[in-house]
Formats: C-alpha cells, sequence, structure tokens
C-alpha cells in the first residue's frame, strides 16, 4: 500500500513555473508506476504525465508534453512535476496518483492509490 501527500500548489501568473511534489509513504515505493492527473471544475479528471519505477521511462499527454516534466527520486520517495509556461487552461486540481506494477497507464481507473490533491491556478 502506498500513501500520497500532493504539496506545492498555489497562484501563479500565466508563463510561469510551479513545482509540485507527491511524497510516498508506504512499501516497495519503486514497485510503484506513479502519474499526475489534475481536474477543473466541472471536467473530467485528465492524466498528464507517467514514470515508472525505475524512473527511466515517462509519458506525457499532447496538452503537457514540452512543458511539463515528471520525475522521481527514490531516495526521498517523492515523485515532482515541473510545470512551465502555464496557462490559464491549467487551472485545476492537481493529482498524484500511484499503480503498482511496471508499465505505464495512462486510464485513471488503473491507478489505485491517490493524494487529496493541490490546487493550481494560473492567473491571466
Amino acid at each position: 500500500q502506498v500513501q500520497l501527500v500532493e504539496s506545492g500548489g498555489g497562484l501563479v501568473q500565466a508563463g510561469g513555473s510551479l513545482r509540485l511534489s507527491c511524497a510516498a509513504s508506504g512499501r516497495t515505493f519503486s514497485s510503484y508506476v506513479m502519474g499526475w492527473f489534475r481536474q477543473a471544475p466541472g471536467k473530467e479528471r485528465e492524466f498528464l504525465a507517467a514514470i515508472t519505477g525505475s524512473g527511466d521511462n515517462t509519458y506525457y499527454s499532447d496538452s503537457v508534453k514540452g512543458r511539463f516534466t515528471i520525475a522521481r527520486d527514490s531516495a526521498k520517495n517523492t515523485v515532482y512535476l515541473q510545470m512551465n509556461s502555464l496557462k490559464p487552461d491549467d487551472t485545476a486540481v492537481y493529482y498524484c496518483a500511484a499503480k503498482l506494477g511496471w508499465f505505464l497507464v495512462t486510464s485513471l481507473r488503473l491507478y489505485n492509490y491517490w493524494g487529496q490533491g493541490t490546487q493550481v491556478t494560473v492567473s491571466s
């Protein structure tokens, strides 16, 4: 089992940057694929990025590829989402999620551990 806590959200101006952190506790953290999702009001939860347990493979949605970067620090049991060139459309609650396994997946139904979310607001 894994417990996840997101942090680092806040208010940022368009074009700015923000780094989100997801602190994980539990056993065999390196055995979990980690993902980042977001959900805006009235919208479905959206996949953003995922990273393998070893950190050697990543995948991004087209909406954030080139702007966002996912990384993990196994020593700190933490996964990060570096967000650059932020747009007002990036405003949402951002969630960290975990799934036991080796393969990168994008469906939220396949992630069975979730953090509480952190609010990101991008002003124009």
